[in-house]
């Protein structure tokens, strides 16, 4: 039985929750859960047994400094509790941590028993992978659950993914086998510059969320951080006539199969939100990664004997009818 000291009682908490690993190309799923964090001031108050799932030679601690005091960090997941004020306040919990080493099940269970006491009414887990996305354009951002019901009501897509996957897949299965409500968002991160961090994929990210479950969530610098992020990546693309090539071909092919949204649906959620961010008032208080094709792989766009960066090798077409949603370059843990 999980006891919970010091937390109050919730109002219509959503847990959300990101891993560092597999299921965090560019970091950008960790990093959204801690901005959140950041932002509205949340205090730990759970974390899971670090003997339990990690293998200390894969994921190893840390020693730091504390007054002159040697002090040892544990790779863990730790839980926090958020209040997002304005006319209708809730709650989040927020779960961060690494993608376990082992007993997946029993790591999934302890989470599970955490939203269980805690009243949670829908679990988000967040992800990003690696795709064929140009750094130019919007991050392609998936939603999908395994609930038909939840993914008609939510306008997700039913995942019918079959293949490896990551803890976001088995923790969304498991909220699912247990009657837990659980959708999971996947960002697209640029397979050729797939280096940490990636504050642009981060802050679609967080701008899915907010329409998922209806908050105003403050992003601080994130939008600045983006901006400097790609115009850094035009400056190191523009430099190799190869890369600048590719991107090119990625953008007209990203160009081609979004034309006929250009002026529907995807306009009307931007327009949405632009309107909720002007009249909202004011935000409340306080490795490899997975590919689209269902493989690991080492970051892209580095330097090369010769000084330059080159693209990789596309993907094979037939990578992308394994992927869903079939047009968000999924990767290969996206089956949630």
């Amino acid at each position: 039985m999980i006891e919970l000291e010091g937390v109050p009682e919730l109002i219509d908490p959503v847990m959300v929750a990101a891993f560092e690993g597999w299921n965090d190309a560019g970091d950008a799923a960790s990093t959204a859960v801690a901005h959140l964090d950041k932002e509205w001031k949340g205090e730990v108050f759970a974390a899971l047994d670090a003997e339990d799932y990690y293998d200390f030679q894969v994921n190893r601690p840390t020693v730091w400094l504390d007054g002159g005091v040697r002090k040892i960090t544990w790779p863990t997941t730790r839980l926090s509790v958020v209040r997002v004020g304005g006319d209708k306040p809730r709650d989040l919990v927020l779960v961060r941590g690494i993608e376990p080493s082992m007993r997946w099940r029993s790591f999934c269970n302890e989470l599970l028993g955490f939203a269980h006491e805690l009243g949670v009414e829908l679990v988000v887990i967040l992800g990003a992978l690696l795709g064929d996305t140009p750094h130019t354009r919007p991050v392609p951002i998936s939603g999908t659950t395994s609930d038909a019901d939840l993914a008609q009501r939510m306008d997700l897509e039913e995942t019918k993914y079959e293949g490896p996957t990551g803890i976001v897949g088995i923790l969304q299965e498991a909220c699912t086998h247990a009657g837990v409500p659980a959708v999971s968002l996947w960002a697209a991160v640029p397979h050729y510059v797939s280096q940490p961090p990636n504050p642009k994929a981060t802050l679609a990210l967080l701008n899915r969320l907010e329409d998922l479950i209806d908050v105003r969530i403050p992003l601080g610098e994130l939008a600045e951080d983006a901006r400097a992020w790609q115009v850094g990546v035009d400056q190191l693309a523009a430099e190799d006539t190869e890369v600048a090539e590719y991107v090119q071909t990625l953008e007209e092919a990203r160009d081609t199969a979004e034309l006929p949204e250009a002026s529907g649906e995807a306009i009307a959620r931007e327009f949405e939100r632009y309107l909720r961010r002007r009249d909202g008032g004011q935000p409340g208080q306080p490795g490899g990664h997975a590919t689209a094709d269902g493989t690991d792989s080492a970051a892209y766009l580095r330097d090369s004997p010769g000084g330059r960066a080159k693209p990789p090798k596309s993907p094979k077409p037939e990578a992308e009818a394994e992927t869903e949603p079939e047009t968000d370059d999924e990767d290969s843990s996206s089956e949630d």
